[in-house]
């Protein structure tokens, strides 16, 4: 039968599309009728089937060596001591572990991650590359203008592979455990109050053991003496 026919060239046609194709032939037979003789058929409901895209080898990238070379940004949600839910935007520097943004707001669009790290701009060099999930607010055209124009790289991990972003997901547990689960945010400004006192003390005060429990502010000062000493004056003697 016709139906069957272009029913199996045609694997994503429905019995609508069939019923124009086999007009176009000159079958005279109405829309109903092709409904179902499609039913009778068992060509209802068939599997759509999945698109076929192409896959690529992701090539890790290579680890930092200094400070401002690469960024992780991420989200974490909590809530006020009213129920109403808030985000906070985390930024890290993978080589450090210096917590570098921790923004609080209702809503954190594309635009507004611009604006928090154009604020950080005023303060301290761009990274060369930012590693981000593929939320809508790192995908939209608001954060890739303002990452072009900075000339900044978005890495963007697979989908459903958070392991690729695991400094910003290890630094995340450690602001739920030790400040979000341990206080009572009462406004979005008393939680952006307590989220920059955390991250003070985080930068400032806590040892870290994977920079040989130093803070990040020490790492990122004894990195930074390292790479302003002057080289030593070698005095060659003749032979």
């Amino acid at each position: 039968m016709r139906i069957r026919e272009i029913a199996e060239v045609r694997r994503r046609f429905g019995y609508r599309r069939i019923h124009v194709l086999l007009v176009r032939e000159g079958w005279p037979i109405n829309q109903k009728r092709v409904y179902r003789l499609y039913r009778e058929l068992g060509l209802h409901g068939r599997p759509q089937g999945k698109r076929k895209r192409a896959s690529a080898l992701r090539v890790p990238l290579p680890a930092p060596t200094r400070i401002n070379e690469q960024w992780n940004m991420d989200f974490v949600s909590d809530q006020l001591a009213d129920g109403r839910r808030f985000r906070v935007l985390t930024v890290v520097d993978n080589l450090s572990r210096e917590a570098i943004v921790l923004e609080a707001d209702f809503s954190l669009t594309g635009k507004k991650v611009a604006r928090a790290l154009e604020r950080v701009s005023k303060q301290r060099p761009m990274p060369h590359v930012i590693r981000v999930d593929n939320g809508a607010e790192f995908t939209g055209r608001a954060l890739d203008a303002w990452a072009y124009w900075k000339k900044v790289k978005l890495d963007f991990i697979r989908p459903g592979k958070p392991i690729e972003n695991a400094y910003i997901e290890s630094f995340n547990g450690r602001l739920r455990e030790e400040c979000l689960n341990d206080q009572v945010f009462l406004s979005i400004e008393d939680a952006q109050q307590k989220l920059e006192a955390w991250r003070i003390d985080y930068n400032e005060v806590r040892p870290h053991s994977s920079l040989e429990n130093r803070t990040p502010r020490e790492f990122t000062r004894i990195q930074s003496d390292n790479r302003t000493a002057e080289p030593p004056i070698l005095n060659f003697q003749p032979v």
